[in-house]
């Protein structure tokens, strides 16, 4: 018997990996054709998923750039240091590129800032630390790698899942990154935005993996995400990189992924568009896989939370608790050591004279000031001792 093609409705998917968006095609039904012969099909796209305009993620990046500028400002390093980098830019220059080789402000200034630091979280409960810290940087170059990373990443995922979910994802995922900062660098203050970066980035994973059956070329698509993730954690094993806020605010993100960015199964998006006559029984919305994976992130994230919190505000040391666990932040080498102690140095004035001994090298120096400021004394003191 033949099939009459006038009655028949096909569905298709197109995946554009490009921008990961997913249109499911529905036939029209044709009209009548007056002459034999094969009826025409006729393809009408159906935009199910709604592509949004991104403008949380832009407004990240500028909040991010004006908090550096607020920053600089109070920074002010023709008063509070002794020599600067590129004075024409006022109070707005650099600290000497042996105290910050990032072009950015000195400690003091982001201590002031909100950086984290954990003895202010523990013994002053300063909590709020734990979400400042991420909008800050240590300097220029540091700032323009994340933001220039924060738009390639952000902005594709805003379009496709839009500002509500992804905003969250950013803010929870700094949180989380912090967390795990906290847990295991106490000694040294920290900044940036790669927690919550590598929060999107555990999110694309999960998605990916959540949504796999709307994919097309699913496997080369897992194997280059999974690239890009492993080589930006290897760089974290370098010296002066907090690798634990890239590893917690990418564990966060991974499980915030398989609750924020599900994304219905294609059998439930065609069955809205299918005529009556053609509808089969009613198919659920998310595969069971989906749902298992969403109910185990959402307790897993809610645990690992709370617990993390509850261990840093007690003032637990993880390193106490995982003796090996410092390697996954900095390995040491022959080129470099991973020691990164805070600058402490015992000072003595007389008269004009300022002399500063520093308490982990030994080295001494005299420098010719006055009445020389705490910044002042600061800033001499952490570039004596690096």
């Amino acid at each position: 018997m033949a099939r009459d093609p006038s009655s028949s409705i096909e569905i298709r998917v197109l995946s554009k990996r490009g921008s990961n968006v997913i249109h499911p095609v529905e036939v029209d039904t044709p009209l009548p054709s007056p002459s034999p012969g094969p009826v025409p099909v006729v393809y009408r796209e159906i935009k199910h998923f709604k592509k949004w305009v991104p403008w949380l993620i832009p407004s990240f990046v500028v909040a991010n750039i004006i908090m550096f500028g607020i920053t600089m400002y109070i920074n002010n390093c023709p008063k509070n240091s002794i020599s600067c980098i590129a004075d024409f830019l006022g109070r707005f220059s650099f600290q000497p590129f042996k105290e910050n080789p990032l072009l950015g402000p000195s400690s003091s200034a982001l201590q002031k800032m909100g950086a984290l630091d954990v003895s202010r979280v523990v013994d002053r409960h300063q909590g709020w630390r734990l979400i400042t810290c991420i909008w800050l940087h240590g300097g220029v170059f540091h700032l323009l790698a994340n933001m220039l990373s924060l738009l390639v990443i952000g902005i594709r995922l805003e379009q496709e899942f839009g500002f509500v979910k992804v905003g969250l994802l950013y803010v929870i995922s700094g949180f989380g990154g912090s967390l795990l900062s906290g847990l295991f660098i106490q000694e040294n203050i920290s900044v940036g935005a790669s927690g919550a970066l590598f929060g999107l980035l555990g999110g694309m994973l999960s998605e990916l993996i959540t949504n796999w059956s709307i994919y097309a070329n699913k496997l080369a698509a897992f194997l280059t995400l999974v690239i890009i993730i492993a080589i930006n954690l290897a760089v974290g094993i370098l010296p002066h990189v907090d690798n634990f806020a890239h590893i917690g605010g990418f564990l966060s993100g991974f499980l915030l992924g398989f609750v924020f960015l599900i994304r219905p199964q294609f059998s439930w998006v065609s069955q809205k568009y299918a005529s009556p006559e053609h509808s089969t029984s009613p198919k659920p919305k998310f595969k069971t896989y989906q749902c298992i994976l969403w109910v185990a992130s959402v307790i897993l994230l809610i645990i690992g939370l709370t617990l993390g919190l509850v261990m840093l505000l007690r003032g637990v040391d993880a390193n106490d608790r995982c003796s090996w666990c410092h390697y996954l932040s900095c390995v040491p080498t022959s080129k470099w050591s991973c020691k990164t102690e805070p600058a402490y140095c015992l000072s003595n004035q007389i008269g004009n004279q300022l002399n500063l001994t520093c308490s982990s090298n030994g080295k001494s120096s005299i420098y010719l000031l006055a009445d020389p400021t705490s910044s002042q004394v600061q800033g001499l003191c952490s570039q004596l001792c690096n």
